[in-house]
């Protein structure tokens, strides 16, 4: 069995990583998502353990400093953190594992594993990314996460991949092309043993 990979998909607040997250596994259901774990309230629609593990910050911290989590950040003024456990056990199982995290921890994680893909959201506009804050209506200010979108958009940079969401359902397309050719890669296919052909000579 081929170990599986991990994608990683990072985007201002607001910049549509969670709901393309979603539809992504509604047309493969065999993709798996990395639920986080956050100290942050739930909102409304929210359900604990599906989207999020919602827990408390001295409970965070507990699990913290007993190394539960592959990368761990504190963003806008809440803690995330990723479950290692989670992400060795179904990659190890030929798993692809999707997650939905901010630049700090795909900064971490690209570190300390090889195997992720990482591909960042940009947003068609400023404005477009303010109107969509504004509709989400978080307890944050628009203004402080707009100006933590600015800084985000700087590390884009560091990604393998862009992907403009202008339309959701084209940037969910192009998010599937990606995983089908990461799953088709070379370095994954290859099985043990694979001798590749000599070049056969060609007389003049």
């Amino acid at each position: 069995m081929q170990p599986g990979f991990l994608v990683i998909i990072s985007a201002p607040s607001g910049g549509g990583k969670s709901t393309i997250c979603r539809k992504l596994r509604r047309r493969d259901a065999s993709l798996l998502y990395s639920v986080s774990t956050t100290t942050r309230a739930p909102r409304p629609s929210e359900i604990d353990g599906k989207h999020y593990h919602f827990v408390s910050e001295r409970e965070f911290h507990r699990r913290q400093r007993r190394g539960a989590f592959l990368e761990w950040a504190k963003v806008h003024d809440n803690y995330y953190g990723t479950s290692k456990a989670f992400i060795d056990r179904e990659t190890k199982t030929g798993g692809v594992v999707l997650m939905d995290i901010d630049v700090q921890g795909a900064a971490t994680i690209r570190r300390r594993r090889k195997d992720a893909v990482t591909i960042f959201l940009i947003p068609p506009s400023m404005h477009s990314l303010r109107e969509r804050l504004r509709l989400r209506k978080d307890t944050d200010t628009i203004e402080t996460r707009m100006a933590n979108a600015r800084a985000e958009l700087k590390q884009a940079k560091h990604y393998d991949y862009w992907v403009l969401n202008d339309s959701l359902n084209t940037a969910v397309k192009q998010v599937e092309a990606i995983i089908l050719a990461e799953r088709h890669r070379a370095g994954r296919q290859a099985p043990k043993g694979l001798r590749v052909p000599a070049k056969t000579a060609v007389r003049p």
